[in-house]
């Protein structure tokens, strides 16, 4: 049986490492070479850099205090236009209630003035006799 030691590469044995020719945008090629003979070839990297940010332009005071006062002046003018929308219905309201009393007691007078005359109640109604005393209607 024979028996085969192998024999180590030394490395004055290794070849140089090639070189390539990169072109001018591409980073240069960094070797670097291992204790035990190896090398190992890479681009360095840099870090990455954030881009920069826009510079904000200056706001004046002016047109701060411009812009807040156009939205404070359009807050009261909606608010002034709710509050007269608001009177405008109460005063419908109102009137509509008013109407709805006089129909109701221009229907009971009638009703009253115009029952025939066997028909009537013990209420007495006489119209040109009425009074009001004491805001109390007196018949």
């Amino acid at each position: 049986m024979e028996v085969h030691q192998p024999t180590p590469i030394t490395p004055a044995a290794m070849p140089a490492p090639l070189v390539s020719v990169q072109p001018g945008h591409v980073p240069t090629v960094a070797s670097v070479v291992l204790p035990d003979g190896r090398v190992v070839t890479g681009y360095a990297m840099s870090p990455m850099q954030p881009e920069p940010l826009a510079a904000k332009p200056a706001v004046s005071r002016a047109a701060v205090n411009v812009a807040l006062g156009g939205v404070g002046f359009l807050a009261v003018c909606g608010g002034l236009l709710l509050l007269t929308t608001f009177i405008t219905a109460l005063t419908a309201l109102i009137t509509q209630l008013i109407t709805l009393a006089a129909v109701l007691f221009g229907g009971y007078a009638a009703v009253q003035i115009f029952k025939p005359s066997g028909a009537k109640s013990g209420n007495t109604f006489h119209i040109r006799k009425a009074t009001f005393k004491r805001n109390h209607f007196n018949g």
